[in-house]
């Protein structure tokens, strides 16, 4: 089986269809299960914070054991380390030494396995088909949190906690069997010094802040929202998946035809829309789920746009480890600036609005960076 085979796509795709089957059912819920364990909304975002300032601390270290292994058996160990990160989870109960293990845990496992799953996924199939590769991935994703947010609040309302983080660690630490048997990539021991991406540094550090607010700080406002509510959190997040289980593909397949400066534009302005109805929503319940809904519209959206010409100038660089490395590194650092300050913000007393807005000038920046990157072709 080779990179550029169907096959090795197939079983990437399985590998992170079950891993994001995890995540629906237990990850977004691990920000409002802490507020549930008697953590300010402040401390949540700086635990975030901490998660992401511990992921680009000790990236450096990955590489000599990239070299040495390959990227493969580093992305199973992302998926066991995160594994256990869920089944440690539920004996957090408050501020306290346990809290701080989980961070740590946290902040390996997604060091390894985000930093190697990307690696991986752009040194596979063919770059004039990576529209249509990250579409059906989103497809996929969004299909899978149709039913498992709702398993997962029905899970944490009716058995607590520990039995349904524990489901979550067993079914995230199943999702590298798929990738027994899939092709390695190999790391280069050295590479030649080259011009450093800055387009894709940019997107990813824009994508970054777009997250904290848009992404972290909205799930913590929309638990709020909906008074903190698992069951209803879950539902949430039912239906935003099932509005957004079919328009990854379509614009994936658009983007590979040559229209990806529409894309941009579409995904861009869609995400101002979104952005604003969310910093409005908050205290509004039916207001809430309908702008989360309209985010999983925009996820697959907005992904195949801002993730196509990252995958590919990193399958064209000389290792894209390494260039990945840098990527996740930029996004690291917009992410955390946007937690920060959006922790600050919480503390202050200001609504969770403020925070969420700052998304809007990370996706303007995103705007101007795709529309360099996709040129003057078609709209």
């Amino acid at each position: 089986m080779t990179l550029t085979s169907a096959g090795a796509i197939r079983r990437v795709h399985i590998h992170y269809g079950v891993q994001a089957l995890a995540q629906a059912a237990g990850g977004i819920f691990v920000l409002a299960f802490l507020l549930k364990a008697g953590i300010s909304v402040p401390a949540a975002l700086l635990f975030q914070s901490a998660i992401l300032a511990g992921r680009f601390l000790l990236r450096p270290a990955v590489l000599p054991f990239a070299r040495r292994w390959g990227v493969k058996p580093l992305l199973i160990a992302g998926t066991l380390i995160e594994a256990l990160a869920y089944g440690l989870l539920p004996f957090v109960d408050g501020p306290g030494p346990m809290l701080f293990v989980v961070c740590g845990v946290s902040a390996v496992g997604y060091l390894l396995y985000w930093l190697s799953y990307h690696a991986y996924f752009a040194a596979l199939g063919a770059s004039q088909n990576r529209g249509g590769d990250v579409g059906r991935r989103e497809a996929i994703v969004a299909l899978v949190g149709i039913a498992a947010p709702l398993l997962g609040a029905w899970s944490l309302t009716e058995l607590g906690s520990r039995p349904t983080f524990l489901m979550v660690a067993i079914i995230q630490a199943l999702a590298i069997l798929p990738l027994i048997g899939a092709p390695n990539v190999t790391v280069p021991a050295t590479v030649p010094i080259g011009r450093p991406a800055w387009l894709s540094l940019g997107l990813m550090a824009s994508d970054g802040l777009f997250a904290a607010g848009y992404h972290f700080v909205w799930l913590i406002a929309l638990f709020v929202t909906l008074g903190e509510s698992f069951a209803a959190f879950g539902g949430a997040a039912a239906a935003a998946a099932l509005a957004g289980a079919a328009s990854g593909l379509v614009l994936g397949r658009h983007i590979d035809m040559g229209h990806g400066r529409r894309a941009a534009l579409l995904a861009c302005g869609l995400a101002a829309v979104v952005i604003a109805l969310r910093a409005a929503s908050l205290g509004i319940p039916w207001l809430a789920v309908i702008a989360n809904a309209s985010g999983a519209l925009l996820a697959a959206v907005l992904t195949p746009a801002l993730m196509t010409p990252v995958y590919n100038l990193s399958k064209a660089s000389p290792c894209v480890l390494r260039f990945q490395m840098a990527a996740e590194g930029a996004w690291d650092i917009g992410c955390l600036v946007g937690c920060l300050a959006a922790a600050g913000m919480a503390a202050a007393g200001l609504s969770l609005s403020a925070p969420i807005l700052l998304a809007l000038p990370a996706s303007a920046a995103m705007a101007a960076l795709l529309f360099r990157y996709y040129g003057r072709g078609p709209l």
